[in-house]
Protein backbone atom coordinates (compact mmCIF):
# COMPACT_ATOMS: atom_id res chain seq x y z
CA UNK A 1 0.00 0.00 0.00
CA UNK A 2 1.66 3.19 -1.10
CA UNK A 3 4.73 1.16 -1.96
CA UNK A 4 6.29 1.62 1.54
CA UNK A 5 6.58 0.10 4.81
CA UNK A 6 3.29 1.07 6.64
CA UNK A 7 4.42 1.00 10.37
CA UNK A 8 2.03 -0.10 12.78
CA UNK A 9 -1.34 0.19 10.86
CA UNK A 10 -4.42 -1.47 12.46
CA UNK A 11 -7.47 -1.51 10.41
CA UNK A 12 -10.71 -3.37 12.85
CA UNK A 13 -13.26 -0.98 11.06
CA UNK A 14 -14.97 -3.90 8.62
CA UNK A 15 -15.39 -6.75 10.82
CA UNK A 16 -17.75 -9.04 9.97
CA UNK A 17 -17.88 -12.58 12.32
CA UNK A 18 -19.51 -15.87 11.58
CA UNK A 19 -19.23 -19.04 12.45
CA UNK A 20 -20.94 -20.08 8.96
CA UNK A 21 -18.00 -20.75 6.44
CA UNK A 22 -16.68 -18.07 5.07
CA UNK A 23 -15.05 -17.34 1.25
CA UNK A 24 -11.38 -17.69 0.43
CA UNK A 25 -8.69 -18.14 2.82
CA UNK A 26 -11.31 -18.63 5.50
CA UNK A 27 -13.17 -21.06 3.87
CA UNK A 28 -10.00 -23.06 3.55
CA UNK A 29 -9.14 -22.83 7.03
CA UNK A 30 -12.51 -24.01 8.29
CA UNK A 31 -12.63 -27.11 5.48
CA UNK A 32 -9.15 -27.90 6.82
CA UNK A 33 -9.95 -27.11 10.98
CA UNK A 34 -10.52 -30.00 12.64
CA UNK A 35 -13.04 -27.86 14.77
CA UNK A 36 -11.99 -28.59 18.12
CA UNK A 37 -15.16 -29.07 20.68
CA UNK A 38 -14.69 -28.66 24.30
CA UNK A 39 -14.03 -31.13 26.89
CA UNK A 40 -16.65 -30.01 29.46
CA UNK A 41 -15.20 -31.58 32.22
CA UNK A 42 -16.31 -30.36 35.70
CA UNK A 43 -18.81 -28.04 36.97
CA UNK A 44 -18.95 -24.28 36.01
CA UNK A 45 -17.64 -21.93 38.17
CA UNK A 46 -20.68 -20.16 39.87
CA UNK A 47 -21.05 -16.62 39.00
CA UNK A 48 -20.35 -13.90 41.31
CA UNK A 49 -22.86 -12.21 42.65
CA UNK A 50 -22.16 -8.13 42.24
CA UNK A 51 -24.52 -5.54 43.81
CA UNK A 52 -24.90 -2.30 41.42
CA UNK A 53 -22.52 0.59 41.96
CA UNK A 54 -24.17 3.86 41.22
CA UNK A 55 -22.89 6.64 39.37
CA UNK A 56 -19.34 4.65 38.76
CA UNK A 57 -16.44 4.25 36.47
CA UNK A 58 -13.86 2.40 35.68
CA UNK A 59 -10.66 3.90 34.05
CA UNK A 60 -7.89 2.13 32.89
CA UNK A 61 -4.38 3.14 31.89
CA UNK A 62 -3.35 3.05 28.25
CA UNK A 63 0.17 2.46 27.34
CA UNK A 64 2.23 2.54 23.81
CA UNK A 65 1.97 5.28 21.60
CA UNK A 66 1.04 6.34 17.29
CA UNK A 67 5.14 6.17 16.65
CA UNK A 68 7.19 4.20 16.71
CA UNK A 69 6.00 1.69 18.78
CA UNK A 70 2.61 1.82 16.32
CA UNK A 71 -0.25 1.01 18.61
CA UNK A 72 -1.50 1.53 22.44
CA UNK A 73 -2.85 -1.02 24.40
CA UNK A 74 -4.37 -1.84 27.68
CA UNK A 75 -4.02 -4.24 31.15
CA UNK A 76 -6.96 -6.75 31.88
CA UNK A 77 -6.69 -8.59 35.05
CA UNK A 78 -8.61 -11.82 34.01
CA UNK A 79 -9.10 -15.52 35.85
CA UNK A 80 -9.42 -16.79 39.24
CA UNK A 81 -6.82 -16.39 40.08
CA UNK A 82 -6.68 -13.44 38.69
CA UNK A 83 -3.40 -12.79 35.70
CA UNK A 84 -2.70 -9.86 33.54
CA UNK A 85 -3.19 -9.48 29.29
CA UNK A 86 -2.23 -6.80 27.20
CA UNK A 87 -5.56 -6.13 24.68
CA UNK A 88 -5.71 -3.75 21.94
CA UNK A 89 -8.87 -1.44 22.98
CA UNK A 90 -10.64 -1.39 19.60
CA UNK A 91 -13.62 0.48 19.01
CA UNK A 92 -14.17 -1.19 15.58
CA UNK A 93 -15.37 -4.08 16.97
CA UNK A 94 -17.10 -6.03 19.72
CA UNK A 95 -15.48 -8.99 20.85
CA UNK A 96 -13.07 -9.30 23.37
CA UNK A 97 -10.72 -12.37 22.82
CA UNK A 98 -7.57 -13.76 24.27
CA UNK A 99 -5.12 -16.59 22.53
CA UNK A 100 -6.62 -19.31 24.14
CA UNK A 101 -4.67 -22.73 25.26
CA UNK A 102 -7.37 -24.96 24.52
CA UNK A 103 -4.94 -26.24 22.98
CA UNK A 104 -3.52 -23.63 20.81
CA UNK A 105 -4.19 -24.87 16.73
CA UNK A 106 -2.59 -21.27 15.67
CA UNK A 107 -1.31 -18.74 17.57
CA UNK A 108 0.95 -15.61 17.79
CA UNK A 109 3.65 -14.48 20.13
CA UNK A 110 2.48 -12.91 23.11
CA UNK A 111 3.53 -11.23 25.97
CA UNK A 112 2.23 -13.24 28.36
CA UNK A 113 1.46 -17.18 28.93
CA UNK A 114 -1.59 -17.97 26.73
CA UNK A 115 -4.71 -17.29 28.77
CA UNK A 116 -6.11 -21.32 30.67
CA UNK A 117 -9.74 -21.89 29.71
CA UNK A 118 -12.45 -22.65 32.26
CA UNK A 119 -15.87 -24.92 31.56
CA UNK A 120 -18.09 -22.29 31.98
CA UNK A 121 -19.19 -22.15 28.91
CA UNK A 122 -21.79 -19.66 26.82
CA UNK A 123 -24.57 -21.80 24.71
CA UNK A 124 -25.49 -21.08 21.54
CA UNK A 125 -28.85 -19.95 22.21
CA UNK A 126 -27.36 -16.99 24.77
CA UNK A 127 -28.19 -13.75 23.22
CA UNK A 128 -24.71 -12.88 23.34
CA UNK A 129 -24.11 -15.88 20.95
CA UNK A 130 -26.97 -14.82 18.64
CA UNK A 131 -25.44 -11.02 18.74
CA UNK A 132 -22.27 -12.47 16.97
CA UNK A 133 -24.02 -14.43 14.73
CA UNK A 134 -26.05 -13.83 11.24
CA UNK A 135 -29.72 -13.99 11.89
CA UNK A 136 -29.72 -17.33 9.92
CA UNK A 137 -26.83 -18.84 11.94
CA UNK A 138 -27.10 -22.91 12.98
CA UNK A 139 -26.36 -24.00 16.25
CA UNK A 140 -24.12 -27.12 15.63
CA UNK A 141 -23.13 -27.89 18.86
CA UNK A 142 -26.12 -25.95 21.53
CA UNK A 143 -23.91 -25.98 24.62
CA UNK A 144 -21.14 -23.81 22.87
CA UNK A 145 -20.69 -20.46 21.15
CA UNK A 146 -18.18 -21.14 18.40
CA UNK A 147 -17.07 -17.47 16.95
CA UNK A 148 -14.69 -16.41 13.77
CA UNK A 149 -13.93 -12.57 13.70
CA UNK A 150 -12.40 -11.59 10.54
CA UNK A 151 -10.50 -8.13 10.70
CA UNK A 152 -10.03 -5.52 7.68
CA UNK A 153 -6.27 -5.93 7.76
CA UNK A 154 -6.85 -10.04 6.56
CA UNK A 155 -6.21 -10.41 10.47
CA UNK A 156 -8.92 -13.71 12.26
CA UNK A 157 -9.77 -15.33 15.33
CA UNK A 158 -11.59 -18.72 15.81
CA UNK A 159 -12.63 -19.91 19.11
CA UNK A 160 -15.40 -20.46 21.35
CA UNK A 161 -17.00 -18.26 23.65
CA UNK A 162 -17.02 -18.51 27.84
CA UNK A 163 -17.80 -16.62 30.99
CA UNK A 164 -14.51 -15.59 33.49
CA UNK A 165 -13.80 -13.22 36.03
CA UNK A 166 -12.42 -9.86 35.31
CA UNK A 167 -11.30 -7.44 37.88
CA UNK A 168 -11.63 -3.54 38.19
CA UNK A 169 -11.38 -1.04 40.21
CA UNK A 170 -14.14 1.75 40.31
CA UNK A 171 -13.80 5.61 40.69
CA UNK A 172 -16.19 5.22 44.10
CA UNK A 173 -13.40 2.95 45.08
CA UNK A 174 -15.40 -0.07 45.11
CA UNK A 175 -13.26 -3.01 43.52
CA UNK A 176 -15.98 -4.97 40.27
CA UNK A 177 -15.29 -8.53 39.63
CA UNK A 178 -18.01 -9.35 37.23
CA UNK A 179 -17.96 -12.68 35.14
CA UNK A 180 -18.27 -11.33 31.85
CA UNK A 181 -18.00 -13.25 28.34
CA UNK A 182 -14.97 -13.08 26.58
CA UNK A 183 -13.49 -15.45 23.22
CA UNK A 184 -10.84 -17.89 23.36
CA UNK A 185 -9.25 -17.53 20.22
CA UNK A 186 -7.71 -20.62 19.78
CA UNK A 187 -7.39 -20.29 15.83
CA UNK A 188 -5.68 -17.17 15.24
CA UNK A 189 -3.87 -15.47 11.67
CA UNK A 190 -2.18 -12.43 12.13
CA UNK A 191 -3.08 -9.74 9.60
CA UNK A 192 -1.18 -7.10 7.76
CA UNK A 193 -0.72 -4.93 10.64
CA UNK A 194 -0.20 -7.96 13.41
CA UNK A 195 0.62 -6.24 16.50
CA UNK A 196 2.66 -9.10 19.74
CA UNK A 197 -0.25 -8.55 21.68
CA UNK A 198 -2.81 -11.32 24.22
CA UNK A 199 -5.68 -10.46 22.41
CA UNK A 200 -8.15 -7.79 21.86
CA UNK A 201 -10.37 -5.37 23.37
CA UNK A 202 -13.83 -4.99 21.67
CA UNK A 203 -15.14 -1.27 22.62
CA UNK A 204 -18.54 -1.75 19.77
CA UNK A 205 -22.23 -0.99 20.24
CA UNK A 206 -23.12 -4.74 19.74
CA UNK A 207 -24.23 -7.01 23.36
CA UNK A 208 -20.83 -8.65 23.49
CA UNK A 209 -18.71 -5.70 23.79
CA UNK A 210 -17.13 -5.35 27.18
CA UNK A 211 -19.20 -1.87 27.94
CA UNK A 212 -22.43 -3.13 26.87
CA UNK A 213 -21.90 -6.02 29.13
CA UNK A 214 -21.14 -4.04 32.10
CA UNK A 215 -23.82 -1.74 31.70
CA UNK A 216 -26.45 -4.95 31.55
CA UNK A 217 -25.25 -6.21 34.80
CA UNK A 218 -25.71 -2.15 36.07
CA UNK A 219 -22.24 -2.07 37.03
CA UNK A 220 -21.86 1.38 34.92
CA UNK A 221 -23.47 3.91 32.15
CA UNK A 222 -23.22 2.58 28.70
CA UNK A 223 -20.67 5.05 27.54
CA UNK A 224 -16.99 4.12 26.63
CA UNK A 225 -14.20 7.18 26.14
CA UNK A 226 -10.54 7.33 25.52
CA UNK A 227 -7.71 10.07 25.77
CA UNK A 228 -4.58 9.31 24.19
CA UNK A 229 -1.45 10.98 24.72
CA UNK A 230 0.56 12.65 21.89
CA UNK A 231 3.63 12.06 24.46
CA UNK A 232 2.48 8.05 24.62
CA UNK A 233 0.01 6.40 26.79
CA UNK A 234 -3.18 7.80 28.16
CA UNK A 235 -6.15 6.41 29.31
CA UNK A 236 -9.47 4.32 28.61
CA UNK A 237 -12.76 4.75 30.62
CA UNK A 238 -16.16 3.16 31.14
CA UNK A 239 -19.33 4.92 32.60
CA UNK A 240 -19.72 9.38 32.51
CA UNK A 241 -18.29 10.55 35.18
CA UNK A 242 -14.77 11.06 34.16
CA UNK A 243 -15.82 14.42 32.09
CA UNK A 244 -17.89 17.62 32.51
CA UNK A 245 -20.25 17.06 29.59
CA UNK A 246 -21.19 21.04 29.32
CA UNK A 247 -17.57 21.11 28.34
CA UNK A 248 -17.87 18.76 25.02
CA UNK A 249 -18.48 19.00 21.79
CA UNK A 250 -21.34 16.66 20.89
CA UNK A 251 -22.59 15.53 17.94
CA UNK A 252 -25.22 12.41 17.07
CA UNK A 253 -24.32 9.34 16.25
CA UNK A 254 -25.33 8.10 12.80
CA UNK A 255 -27.83 5.15 12.36
CA UNK A 256 -27.32 4.11 9.17
CA UNK A 257 -24.26 2.19 9.70
CA UNK A 258 -25.07 0.34 13.05
CA UNK A 259 -22.06 -1.55 13.79
CA UNK A 260 -19.65 1.31 14.13
CA UNK A 261 -18.93 4.35 15.81
CA UNK A 262 -19.51 6.92 13.17
CA UNK A 263 -20.84 10.88 13.28
CA UNK A 264 -22.22 10.64 10.04
CA UNK A 265 -21.76 12.70 6.84
CA UNK A 266 -18.69 15.27 7.58
CA UNK A 267 -16.97 17.59 5.05
CA UNK A 268 -13.04 18.23 5.13
CA UNK A 269 -11.88 21.93 6.00
CA UNK A 270 -8.42 22.74 5.53
CA UNK A 271 -7.40 25.60 6.95
CA UNK A 272 -10.26 27.31 8.04
CA UNK A 273 -11.87 26.78 4.77
CA UNK A 274 -13.76 24.60 2.85
CA UNK A 275 -12.90 21.99 0.15
CA UNK A 276 -15.63 21.38 -1.33
CA UNK A 277 -15.23 17.55 -0.22
CA UNK A 278 -18.43 16.74 1.29
CA UNK A 279 -20.69 13.88 2.89
CA UNK A 280 -17.58 12.10 3.82
CA UNK A 281 -18.86 9.21 5.73
CA UNK A 282 -16.62 8.75 8.74
CA UNK A 283 -16.24 6.43 11.45
CA UNK A 284 -13.91 6.64 14.69
CA UNK A 285 -11.94 3.87 15.58
CA UNK A 286 -9.08 3.69 18.17
CA UNK A 287 -8.06 -0.24 16.54
CA UNK A 288 -6.06 1.81 13.85
CA UNK A 289 -3.31 3.38 14.62
CA UNK A 290 -3.41 6.47 11.74
CA UNK A 291 -6.19 8.19 10.01
CA UNK A 292 -7.64 7.37 6.61
CA UNK A 293 -9.78 9.30 3.58
CA UNK A 294 -11.09 7.77 1.09
CA UNK A 295 -9.36 8.22 -2.39
CA UNK A 296 -10.93 11.19 -4.00
CA UNK A 297 -10.66 12.87 -1.04
CA UNK A 298 -7.04 11.33 0.29
CA UNK A 299 -5.77 12.98 -3.54
CA UNK A 300 -7.72 16.58 -2.48
CA UNK A 301 -6.12 16.82 0.49
CA UNK A 302 -2.56 15.94 -0.54
CA UNK A 303 -2.90 18.80 -2.89
CA UNK A 304 -3.79 20.92 -0.47
CA UNK A 305 -0.50 20.09 1.79
CA UNK A 306 1.47 20.58 -1.48
CA UNK A 307 0.11 23.82 -2.27
CA UNK A 308 0.23 25.01 1.00
CA UNK A 309 4.59 23.83 1.40
CA UNK A 310 5.14 25.31 -2.28
CA UNK A 311 7.98 27.74 -1.16
CA UNK A 312 8.39 25.70 2.20
CA UNK A 313 12.38 24.28 3.25
CA UNK A 314 11.02 21.17 2.81
CA UNK A 315 11.21 18.51 -0.15
CA UNK A 316 10.01 14.92 -0.54
CA UNK A 317 11.46 12.44 1.30
CA UNK A 318 11.75 9.70 -1.44
CA UNK A 319 14.03 7.52 0.64
CA UNK A 320 12.09 7.20 3.59
CA UNK A 321 9.83 4.38 3.47
CA UNK A 322 8.04 4.96 7.23
CA UNK A 323 4.73 6.31 5.54
CA UNK A 324 3.45 7.10 1.85
CA UNK A 325 4.31 10.15 1.95
CA UNK A 326 7.36 12.29 4.50
CA UNK A 327 8.85 15.27 3.38
CA UNK A 328 12.62 16.22 5.01
CA UNK A 329 14.13 19.50 5.96
CA UNK A 330 17.72 20.97 5.47
CA UNK A 331 19.18 18.67 9.32
CA UNK A 332 16.69 16.37 10.39
CA UNK A 333 13.74 17.09 12.50
CA UNK A 334 14.03 16.19 15.64
CA UNK A 335 9.99 16.49 17.09
CA UNK A 336 6.77 17.78 15.89
CA UNK A 337 7.73 21.31 17.13
CA UNK A 338 10.51 22.21 14.52
CA UNK A 339 7.71 21.67 11.57
CA UNK A 340 4.20 22.10 12.64
CA UNK A 341 4.51 26.10 11.45
CA UNK A 342 4.48 25.00 8.13
CA UNK A 343 1.37 23.19 7.89
CA UNK A 344 -2.10 24.54 8.15
CA UNK A 345 -4.78 22.59 11.30
CA UNK A 346 -7.83 20.38 9.15
CA UNK A 347 -10.77 19.09 10.29
CA UNK A 348 -14.05 17.48 9.79
CA UNK A 349 -16.84 19.32 10.19
CA UNK A 350 -20.26 17.39 11.02
CA UNK A 351 -23.70 19.62 10.34
CA UNK A 352 -25.49 18.21 13.20
CA UNK A 353 -24.14 19.03 16.12
CA UNK A 354 -26.21 19.56 19.21
CA UNK A 355 -25.09 23.51 19.53
CA UNK A 356 -24.28 24.34 16.31
CA UNK A 357 -21.90 22.91 13.85
CA UNK A 358 -19.41 20.18 15.42
CA UNK A 359 -16.28 20.27 14.41
CA UNK A 360 -13.14 17.62 15.21
CA UNK A 361 -10.25 19.88 14.71
CA UNK A 362 -7.00 18.26 13.95
CA UNK A 363 -3.70 20.04 14.61
CA UNK A 364 -0.57 19.40 12.69
CA UNK A 365 0.72 17.29 15.77
CA UNK A 366 -2.46 15.26 15.12
CA UNK A 367 -1.80 14.07 11.74
CA UNK A 368 2.14 13.96 11.40
CA UNK A 369 4.78 12.23 12.88
CA UNK A 370 8.79 12.20 12.99
CA UNK A 371 10.44 9.34 11.63
CA UNK A 372 13.66 7.67 12.71
CA UNK A 373 15.39 9.15 9.69
CA UNK A 374 13.83 12.75 11.26
CA UNK A 375 11.48 12.97 8.21
CA UNK A 376 8.07 14.69 8.89
CA UNK A 377 5.62 12.01 7.81
CA UNK A 378 2.22 12.16 6.61
CA UNK A 379 -0.36 10.14 9.35
CA UNK A 380 -3.48 10.18 7.02
CA UNK A 381 -3.40 7.55 4.46
CA UNK A 382 -5.53 6.37 1.38
CA UNK A 383 -8.44 4.40 2.89
CA UNK A 384 -9.66 3.20 -0.43
CA UNK A 385 -6.29 1.34 -1.26
CA UNK A 386 -6.31 0.11 2.38
CA UNK A 387 -9.52 -1.70 1.22
CA UNK A 388 -11.65 0.75 3.36
CA UNK A 389 -13.61 1.78 0.37
CA UNK A 390 -15.27 4.95 0.75
CA UNK A 391 -15.56 4.96 4.69
CA UNK A 392 -12.97 7.49 6.14
CA UNK A 393 -11.96 7.00 9.26
CA UNK A 394 -10.69 8.59 12.52
CA UNK A 395 -7.67 7.14 13.67
CA UNK A 396 -5.46 7.30 17.33
CA UNK A 397 -3.41 9.75 15.54
CA UNK A 398 -5.85 12.37 15.31
CA UNK A 399 -7.51 11.67 18.18
CA UNK A 400 -4.10 12.41 20.27
CA UNK A 401 -4.74 15.01 23.16
CA UNK A 402 -8.60 14.54 22.96
CA UNK A 403 -11.26 13.14 25.49
CA UNK A 404 -13.29 11.26 22.53
CA UNK A 405 -16.51 9.52 24.04
CA UNK A 406 -19.23 7.27 22.67
CA UNK A 407 -22.41 7.46 24.76
CA UNK A 408 -24.23 4.57 23.71
CA UNK A 409 -27.43 5.86 25.65
CA UNK A 410 -27.48 9.37 24.30
CA UNK A 411 -26.33 7.98 21.02
CA UNK A 412 -23.84 10.35 20.71
CA UNK A 413 -19.85 11.18 20.41
CA UNK A 414 -18.57 13.88 21.43
CA UNK A 415 -14.61 15.25 21.85
CA UNK A 416 -13.08 17.99 24.09
CA UNK A 417 -8.67 19.01 24.43
CA UNK A 418 -7.44 17.32 26.67
CA UNK A 419 -4.21 16.53 29.30
CA UNK A 420 -4.34 12.72 28.74
CA UNK A 421 -1.24 12.47 30.38
CA UNK A 422 -2.93 10.90 34.20
CA UNK A 423 -5.72 9.40 34.50
CA UNK A 424 -8.73 11.24 36.15
CA UNK A 425 -10.43 9.99 39.61
CA UNK A 426 -13.48 11.89 39.40
CA UNK A 427 -15.05 14.50 36.95
CA UNK A 428 -13.51 17.17 37.87
CA UNK A 429 -10.80 16.69 35.27
CA UNK A 430 -8.76 19.45 33.74
CA UNK A 431 -9.78 20.05 29.93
Amino acid sequence: MGGGKIIGMVIFVAVSVSAAAGSGDNQQLQQQQKWWKWMSSGSAASSSVVKPVASSSIVLPLYGNVYPIGYYYVQLNIGQPSKPYFLDPDTGSDLTWLQCDAPCVRCTRAPHPFYKPNNDLVPCKDPLCASLHHVDYKCESPEQCDYQVDYADGGSSLGVLLNDVFNFNATSGARIIPRLALGCGYDQLPGQSHHPLDGVLGLGKGKASIVSQLHSKGLVRNVVGHCLSGRGGGFLFFGDEVYDSSRIVWTPMAHDRMKHYSAGSGELIFGGKATGFKNLFVVFDSGSSFSYLNSQTYQGFISLLKKELNGKPLREAKDDYTLPLCWKGRRPFKTINDVKKYFKNFALSFPHGWKSKAHFEIPPESYLIISSKGSVCLGVLNGTEAGLQNVNLIGDISMQDKMVIYDNEKQAIGWSPANCDRPPKSNNMIM
